[in-house]
């Protein structure tokens, strides 16, 4: 199955717990809503860069008509074609990866003739399903566009009700993609039942309930008549009942596909006045939207983005599918980059998105053509795509201080201004990472002596009074959240004495302090002993949770011994029952996931009760 990257933020206010901080908001109908997750920088591949020209590229072409696909593709069907609608595959092919896995990109045995050195795929941005190319269709893109005006739907949602329809209709320009691509997927909102129970007592078994149960709501209450709706346009659509598995298809359609793509202005508003100066709603002209839509449909610009080449050109950043460039799997030695060239110096065909190898040499023919979706744990991998890293290097753990527990605390109205001040976060992401700067680390820390034992928080008049811990180039946990637990740690004689020395820096009723002098005076007072020993209780019902629903990290690993064993005797044995070979890889994922989730909690309890430890003897 293909998997490119895609990091688009999900966002959760309802609920206090969710994927680590990593998960996907599913609905949001602003721009200023879309936030850069805090865990990554903004969400385009690595190595994917905006071509560097100043030029203008040819403007989106007219949908008048919707002339049927070239080839209709069965899903069985070995390979696609080296041309279909404009695609150009040099030096590539897309065909099965077997063993029920879905399709993938793999090199041929030599470029095709004229082929740019290392450009093996050709996509025309034509070919693109984004937003803006929905609102054009002449036969659904009045009702989008109405819809999208009114504020009923937003662009995430807007593509996925078009995928949903696009798929029912015979003569759609995309067919031959549709047909390739999965009908089910292995993330844990295709799980079953007994599937799901595997992830008892996890983040994610929680994130995955919560977000099933708004999808089906929001599938009865409005998708499912906004598709019927864009259906009974079409006669020759299928009329069939419009089910919740035809959204949880798109949904996860997009989530696994979808990229964050670099365009030229001139190529997403056709017509306007000039390439090389920054735009506003006001002085885009002729455009092929209303400028508020304009608005609401840009992701990004380009010139805040780290990975993107320097250019005169202003790029708009938009979500959509690029069919082609999306059937490449995932490996973190990936050799693989996906770029977009927009007057074609790099491929020859402007307005266009290709895949480019770093290394031609070192990819042998018929071998899989992989690109990097990036430092993902398993925990993010599961929930959208439906794999996991054994061993990952990425993994992480996520621990959260319930905000019910929060409110029923003593003198919780305080505190919790406090913490809004600070900006305090309740959830807190660890790397595996993070340990390799801990007490137990097994690898070599050549700069450990080089850190030095210096106060985290600024120096005011009563700085100094709190000795700064010996141990403090050792904690592996943000100081962040360190602030936060402290804060809600604190006793009431802490908090006036913590008054107290706000009031010498000048906080008062016309002032309040700033979130620096609020932190440096929690420290002061508090210093770590409260903050750790509510870390350690979090860290124990975490463990606890995680074992009571699906066993110890010991069980865990023989299971996964037992699998590993019976998993290569059917590989053997050439089983073709599919879904039963489904359902033990998800039940392999479920293992591995939880498995890590359970040695990182071990690990993370360790240091935090050493660091507790430490404390309680250094400020005694």
């Amino acid at each position: 199955m293909a998997r490119p990257f895609q990091t688009p933020t999900r966002e959760n206010d309802k609920n206090d717990e969710f994927v680590s901080g990593r998960g996907r908001r599913y609905f949001h109908f602003t721009r200023a809503n879309r936030r850069t997750p805090p865990w990554q920088p903004p969400p385009t591949r690595p190595g994917s860069n905006p071509s560097s020209n100043g030029c203008r590229s040819p403007p989106l072409p007219s949908l008048s008509s919707r002339s049927p696909a070239t080839r209709t593709l069965n899903p069985e069907t070995p390979s696609f074609p080296p041309q279909a609608n404009g695609a150009d595959l040099r030096g590539c092919t897309i065909r099965t990866c077997g063993g029920g896995k879905g399709f993938g990109v793999f090199s041929t045995a030599a470029p095709e003739p004229g082929a740019t050195d290392g450009v093996v795929l050709v996509v025309p941005l034509d070919l693109a399903i984004t937003p803006m190319r929905v609102l054009q269709d002449p036969l659904v893109g009045a009702r989008c566009r109405a819809l999208f005006e009114e504020g009923g739907v937003d662009d995430r949602l807007l593509v996925m009700l078009f995928l949903m329809a696009e798929r029912r209709r015979p003569g759609s320009l995309w067919k031959p993609y549709l047909d390739m691509l999965p009908s089910t997927f292995g993330s844990s909102l295709w799980f079953s039942e007994e599937e799901l129970a595997e992830l008892e007592g996890t983040t994610l078994y929680r994130a995955t309930v919560i977000q099933r149960n708004s999808m089906q709501s929001l599938f009865d209450e409005k998708v499912k008549g906004l598709v019927e709706e864009l259906l009974h346009v079409d006669e020759s659509a299928s009329s069939t009942e419009v089910l919740f598995e035809d959204f949880l298809w798109a949904n996860s359609i997009f989530w696994t596909r979808a990229l964050n793509i670099p365009l030229p202005h001139s190529y997403v508003f056709p017509g306007s006045c000039s390439d090389q100066q920054t735009r506003t709603n006001d002085d885009v002209c002729d455009s092929s939207l209303p400028a508020h839509q304009e608005t609401d449909i840009t992701a990004k610009d380009s010139s805040s983005d780290e990975n993107s080449k320097s250019s005169n050109t202003e790029s708009i950043w938009v979500e959509g599918l690029i069919p082609g460039i999306d059937f490449c799997n995932h490996n973190v030695k990936a050799l693989a980059t996906w770029e977009v060239d927009s007057m074609g110096n790099a491929t020859g065909v402007p307005a266009s998105m290709y895949l480019m190898l770093a290394d031609k040499s070192s990819v042998e023919a018929g071998a899989e053509i992989y690109i990097n979706y990036g430092n993902k744990g398993n925990e993010e991998l599961l929930y959208l795509y439906g794999f996991v890293v054994d061993n990952n290097p990425d993994d992480y753990l996520m621990v959260h201080y319930p905000a019910e527990a929060l409110r029923q605390i003593q003198s919780a109205d305080i505190k919790m201004r406090l913490l809004e001040i600070q900006k305090g976060e309740l959830r807190c992401l660890l790397p595996r990472s993070l340990l390799d700067n801990g007490f137990f680390c097994i690898c070599s820390s050549e700069d450990k002596d080089d850190k030095k034992n210096i106060s985290p928080f600024c120096n005011y008049s009563w700085s100094g009074q709190r000795k700064v811990p010996s141990y403090l180039h050792k904690i592996v946990f943000p100081q962040e959240f360190l602030s936060t637990l402290r804060t809600i740690a604190m006793q009431e004689h802490e908090i006036e004495q913590v008054a107290s020395l706000l009031g010498e820096v000048g906080s008062s009723e016309d002032r309040e302090p700033s979130d620096a002098e609020i932190q440096s005076a929690i420290w002061e007072v508090c210093g770590d002993q409260g903050a750790l020993g509510l870390l350690v209780d979090l860290l124990r019902v975490k463990m606890a949770e995680l074992e009571e629903g699906t066993g110890t990290e010991a069980s865990d690993s023989e299971l996964l011994e037992q699998f590993n064993s019976h998993y290569s005797e059917d590989c053997t044995s050439g089983s073709d029952e599919n879904n039963k070979n489904k359902s033990k890889i998800n039940s392999h994922s479920c293992i591995v996931y939880r498995r890590g989730q359970k040695q990182l909690t071990r690990l993370f309890l360790r240091e935090a009760e050493y660091l507790l430890e430490l404390s309680a003897k250094e400020q005694t």
